[in-house]
């Protein structure tokens, strides 16, 4: 049976066509039964019905035009009770409902089990016999069983076919993505296809190292000048440092660590496009390990540019098209180097079916001012050739092939946007102050250099964290002091007279670098951050003195200790700064500055720990994503558990409350980094509750500012206790909103105004 099960599930998710698949599925599920009919409902939450979408066994007329409303019939009782239901004679049941279109007066016997995805009820199949008896407990098993496995199923199936489904209702379909960059579009689909694909190289040897590894060194060179003339289209298009993402690029492509690698692998006897594939595709897997998701998204980044090499390699030509006036650009991955490429066509937004909100190709959507929404899912590219399209970048929604009243209702929320996006321009150098006369600082979380000079026209007072891990992972060994000086020294020259907060390498577990490899078997509870630079005080104080020498001229640094969970690695850490601070002072012929040091509140052992730690340390940052991980045991890229995931969860702002209330009253700067902060509702509760510094990336720090100037601190207290009081996220983030709209605030939080 397990076989059988198997194969009826790679059949449904093998098959391009919805219709298609739960036609052959219907059958084969009827022949492995040895039943007589097999029937497969999907559920319509706007009708409130299930709608027959194949059977055999049942007419065929009826496929697609009889519906069960979900409290009729055995089919809604299935729906109602989530269970399964098996009943000898269906006929004579007091829920059995005469449907004469379908054909069954001759069935008697009834098995039917939800299909259930994520909690939510998506159809129902069931199986029917004429013979009055029980269907056997390994029947209803098998049925079970094959349920719970095409939940999956179906709901991907059901994504990448539901552009061809049709109703009587609407001629438009809605896709849902992930909100990535705000704003409102309508337009026509471009869609882009690679030009060239690593992942459709085979390997092959060769033996001429001077003629391959040449030809590599010539599509490097011409990838490079692409990209040179790809930043000249952007000048004066987007704030000058976010065209350092480009220069990021061709350090990645003139990296020595990289090239040399290839190099290595020509002269091991591979052609030069194998070599670029085997050594990419490690860094690539390297990445894609890691659970920081500003990191994992450089391997989107690393495809790109390989993929670019190979089209070099290839000396393949570029097809001439013809763009939409209107173009709205999908892909598979929109990285940066795709968005320039065709920005000066006149984009009105992009869509890209995977991807996160952390990518390049997003920071430079939001430089730009263009709507983006990432991780659409695995429909079919062609599917979108060319339909006009209404995109949503505050919901992550997608309307394909509007009507005209969606259209005409669309069109007036893209006025009153732009009425909003003028009127928040206004308060980008005003101070971050409420009606009332509350102040709370705005700053930067940074990682990548174009966020510095850009984030200062959006008016950030500085960085609230900095990551420094980022610059080790392109490499292929530790960087030496003098490489980290130089890393450090122009991050805190980007903001000389404003605090620059930054964070001791956290790197380990889920975070490996290619030359300091880790295997565990749960990476989130294992050997990182403050963990292994303990253990490793070599590469502690090698950074920790590279920031110091930094600093020399500046004192604007401050230090911050990832992942600390007791007093014990604050004492030992303190130690290793104090060590470090005499060596450099003994070295420099300059004054050296003392830095403050400060802790990141993730692990929640921390939360009890506040006094202690508060008479050893100069601040705390609330790192917001982890604690709140760590707090409801989710791990947010787990798409099983995602939805779980939240930091409006009552128990997480109680938490993040009761830190604020000890941070007082131990007279302790308090800092909060996390997605939270960047949140209109998030920040007003967190402004509520005592946070004296928010964090952020630099999109949102013109809207935060806004709110805050437009409420009064004593309403936000109001909005926190009545928060404070609330049981569910949902209850929690339905409150919010209401608030904001009643403030006058809601185009925040949704479209229009």
């Amino acid at each position: 049976m397990l076989t059988t099960l198997r194969r009826i599930v790679l059949a449904l998710t093998k098959e391009p066509e919805l219709d298609l698949a739960l036609q052959h599925m219907v059958t084969q599920v009827k022949e492995a039964m040895a039943t007589e009919c097999c029937s497969v409902y999907f559920a319509d939450y706007e009708q409130e019905h299930f709608l027959l979408m194949a059977s055999d066994g049942l007419a065929k007329a009826a496929h697609g035009q009889v519906a069960i409303g979900f409290s009729e019939g055995l089919v809604g009782l299935v729906g109602q009770r989530e269970e399964p239901i098996n009943i000898a004679n269906a006929q004579q049941h007091p829920r059995f409902k005469h449907s004469p279109e379908v054909k069954e007066d001759d069935f008697n016997a009834f098995l039917g089990t939800p299909i259930i995805h994520q909690r939510k009820v998506l159809g129902i199949i069931s199986v029917q016999q004429k013979q009055a008896r029980q269907f056997t407990e390994n029947e209803e098993a098998f049925l079970v069983t094959l349920a719970a496995q095409m939940a999956m199923a179906i709901a991907d199936a059901e994504a990448k076919g539901i552009i061809n489904r049709k109703t009587s209702q609407q001629h438009w379909q809605k896709l849902q993505g992930i909100p990535a960059s705000p704003g409102l579009a309508i337009g026509h689909f471009y869609v882009s296809y690679p030009q060239a694909q690593l992942s459709s190289v085979s390997l092959i040897k060769s033996s001429s190292f001077h003629k391959q590894s040449k030809l590599f060194q010539q599509a490097v060179s011409k990838t490079i000048r692409d990209l040179g003339q790809m930043s000249q289209r952007m000048q004066g298009v987007i704030p000058e440092d976010a065209l350092d993402i480009f220069d990021m690029y061709k350090h990645m492509l003139e990296s020595a660590s990289l090239g040399d690698e290839i190099i290595e692998k020509i002269r091991l006897g591979w052609n030069a496009e194998s070599a670029l594939k085997i050594v990419i595709e490690q860094y690539v897997m390297q990445f894609e390990a890691v659970d920081d998701p500003y990191i994992r998204e450089r391997a989107t980044d690393i495809k790109d540019l390989a993929n670019r090499v190979l089209f070099n390699l290839q000396e393949t030509k570029v097809k001439t098209t013809d763009f939409p006036e209107d173009m709205v650009l999908i892909a598979q991955d929109v990285t940066a180097a795709l968005l320039a490429e065709y920005q000066h066509k006149g984009i009105k937004a992009i869509v890209s079916l995977s991807g996160s909100t952390n990518s390049h190709a997003v920071i430079l959507a939001r430089a730009l001012g263009i709507p983006a929404i990432m991780g659409v899912g695995s429909i079919p590219l062609a599917s979108f050739n060319n339909k006009q399209v209404i995109i949503d970048g505050y919901s992550g929604e997608i309307f394909l092939s509007p009507d005209q009243n969606l259209l005409k209702e669309y069109q007036h929320l893209v006025v009153e946007e732009q009425e909003l996006h003028n009127i928040v321009k206004e308060v980008i150098d005003l101070p971050s102050i409420t009606r009332d006369g509350k102040s709370v600082e705005l700053l930067l979380n940074a990682g990548l250099g174009v966020e510095f000079d850009h984030s200062m026209k959006n008016g950030a007072v500085g960085i609230g964290l900095y990551r420094t891990e980022i610059p080790f992972m392109d490499r292929n060994c530790f960087p030496s002091e003098q490489e980290q000086f130089s890393w450090y020294r122009k991050v805190l020259q980007s903001f000389p007279r404003q605090p620059v907060v930054m964070r001791t390498l956290d790197v380990g577990g889920d975070k490996a670098l290619p030359y300091f490899p880790i295997t565990e078997d749960n990476p989130f509870l294992g050997w990182r951050g403050i963990r292994i630079t303990l253990d490793h005080p070599e590469i502690f104080l090698v950074q920790v003195r590279a920031m110091l020498k930094a600093n020399i001229g500046f004192g604007n640094l401050e230090i911050l200790l990832p992942m600390i969970s007791g007093v014990t690695e604050v004492d030992d850490a303190i130690r290793l700064i104090n060590q470090a601070y005499f060596e450099v002072s003994s070295e420099s012929t300059e004054p050296v500055s003392k830095p403050k040091i400060g802790i990141m509140l993730e692990v929640p052992a921390v939360i009890f720990q506040l006094k202690e730690l508060s008479q050893r340390v100069d601040f705390f940052s609330v790192g917001s994503n982890d604690l709140t991980q760590y707090l409801l045991a989710v791990d947010r890229n787990n798409t099983r558990v995602a939805a779980l995931y939240d930091a409006y969860h009552p128990a997480v702002l109680r938490a993040l409350n009761f830190i604020a209330e000890h941070a007082q009253q131990h007279l302790i700067e308090l800092s909060l980094c996390g997605e939270l902060a960047g949140e209109p509702g998030g920040a007003l509760l967190l402004l509520a509750m005592g946070y004296d510094k928010l964090s952020m990336n630099s999109h949102n720090i013109a809207r935060i500012k806004w709110v805050l100037r437009h409420i009064d601190y004593t309403q936000t207290q109001q909005i926190l206790r009545h928060c404070l009081m609330l049981t569910t996220a949902k209850q929690v983030h339905n409150y919010i909103n209401e608030q904001l709209e009643l403030l006058g605030l809601g185009g925040f939080v949704r479209a229009g105004k």
